[in-house]
């Protein structure tokens, strides 16, 4: 049924509202391509921010047709919509015309990840533990099929996935955990030090069996210690919080990709 509305502004459905997804979306991009600077992985780089922008008119009109509404704003958001989806189609098909095909393999593992995020969406739960977790374990295959696209080391390129993962668990439970501070609830903190000891562990297992390195482990390390320390004193905004997960991702990918460099 189509109904009236007010006039929404372009921007505000263009572009993506989820100041966290950007760092977990450029992060495997940047990895990848500091690896593998090819054609392919440019092409992959321009199909993983055309997804993420997707993301936010997709989830607007889901939203607005779920609920059986068709204002002037869903007929925006599926434009915006279609537009990134056939930006994501151009990036895959430079990656399949100039690539290793063998990239594909990441992102078929990560398809369960991708439509766990569509399901949580399309039903306004994107934005729960499982609708995070699922986004960034999907965006996070991006930096293991660049590499692979760009004919990287193949157990290092899934191993860059593995530390992206671990950077990510440990990144969104300690982002929760400080919003839910910030504003007086209950956090179990003992919850969020078992994950960051649980991601470790993992990862260390994974560089002592060459699958990754020492210096992404080194960077998630680093990231782990700040969450405990950090749950340890007051609460900080949320702007706090964002910026220095925009630090340690970078930190991450830079130490990451130069640990691959130096192993290949």
């Amino acid at each position: 049924m189509v109904t009236s509305q007010p006039s929404t502004p372009w921007k505000s459905l263009a572009v993506p509202n989820e100041h966290g997804g950007w760092g977990l979306t450029l992060e495997p991009v940047i990895l990848g391509l500091l690896v593998s600077p090819q054609a392919a992985g440019w092409g992959l780089g321009l199909m993983a921010l055309a997804s993420f922008f997707a993301r936010h008119p997709v989830k607007i009109a889901a939203g607005d047709l779920r609920r059986g509404r068709y204002y002037p704003r869903t007929k925006t958001a599926l434009f915006f919509a279609t537009l990134y989806g056939l930006l994501a189609l151009l990036g895959l098909g430079l990656a399949w015309r100039f690539g290793d095909r063998s990239f594909v393999w990441p992102l078929l593992a990560a398809s369960p990840f991708v439509a766990a995020q569509v399901l949580l969406d399309s039903l306004g739960k994107g934005r729960t533990l499982m609708g995070e977790l699922s986004g960034s374990l999907a965006m996070g295959a991006m930096a293991s099929a660049i590499i692979l696209a760009g004919g990287g080391p193949a157990v290092l390129a899934w191993g860059a996935w593995l530390v992206l993962a671990a950077r990510a668990l440990i990144a969104i439970r300690y982002a929760r955990a400080q919003v839910r501070r910030a504003h007086g609830k209950y956090v179990s903190k003992i919850s969020t030090f078992s994950t960051v000891a649980l991601s470790l562990l993992l990862l260390l297992i994974a560089t002592l069996l060459g699958v990754s390195t020492w210096l992404g482990l080194l960077a998630v390390a680093a990231l782990g210690a700040y969450a405990v320390y950090m749950l340890e004193r007051p609460p900080v905004t949320a702007r706090h919080v964002g910026w220095s997960q925009m630090f340690f991702g970078g930190l991450v990918a830079i130490l990451t990709a130069l640990g691959i460099r130096l192993l290949a």
